[in-house]
């Protein structure tokens, strides 16, 4: 049996991979944030992730998100961030895009709520954004911004995917953490210490309904 070193599979995991299991990037609307609709989805796609919010989880978590709280408006917004291996700061970048674009909806639209969505290297975007380091995850790195406490209330939902601080021992804690829902499929290495099924990394666009009860939960 050829044993894969483990560094090795976290990158390969990590950097979702575009024809993985016969995906096909398939055209989706623009994302942008709509002035001032009810709720706001802020995504951040995984590693290399296509499509428009992401092809695996960011896509197929919005759709459900909108179907399950309509007759409220959903607008979403793609954060603006390489989510590249090959880019020191691509966490950072990230980090630092979703706290400008919550700070400027919210001064825009002082009734409008946010939801927070992250895949992988973007989980770790959106942990950052909430004080949770990912320093030393994979694909992870330092907190550079945080959404200010007096817009907490209004981050009404967090989804997680895949999220690599849990694979060091870190989750959600204080403010946000019972408005959090972090899955982790069982074998995946970026999520999991000793994980060892890359493909479960992938696997997270079946959960896209739950995903959206919960944050229907929430809001």
């Amino acid at each position: 049996m050829i044993r894969v070193p483990q560094n090795r599979l976290l990158s390969a995991a990590a950097a979702v991979g575009f024809a993985v299991a016969g995906l096909t990037v398939a055209a989706a609307p623009a994302a942008s944030a709509a002035p001032c609709t009810d709720i706001d989805v802020a995504v951040a796609r995984g590693t290399g992730e296509p499509g428009t919010l992401g092809l695996i989880v960011g896509d197929p978590v919005f759709q459900a998100v909108q179907n399950r709280l309509r007759p409220r408006s959903v607008s979403s917004y793609r954060v603006d961030y390489p989510a590249d291996l090959g880019e020191p700061a691509s966490v950072q970048r990230g980090n630092t895009d979703l706290v400008g674009h919550v700070r400027s909806q919210a001064a825009a639209c002082p009734q409008q709520r946010f939801v927070l969505a992250g895949y992988s290297q973007g989980a770790n975007v959106v942990d950052n954004s909430i004080g949770i380091s990912s320093d030393g995850a994979v694909v992870g790195g330092p907190i550079v911004a945080t959404i200010p406490a007096d817009l907490a209330p209004r981050i009404a939902a967090i989804v997680l995917f895949g999220n690599p601080i849990r694979a060091i021992g870190r989750q959600v804690t204080g403010t946000y953490a019972g408005r959090t829902k972090d899955y982790c499929a069982l074998g995946d290495p970026i999520c999991q210490a000793g994980g060892l099924n890359i493909l479960a990394h992938l696997s997270y666009g079946n959960q896209a309904g739950d995903a959206a009860a919960f944050v229907a939960s929430k809001v």
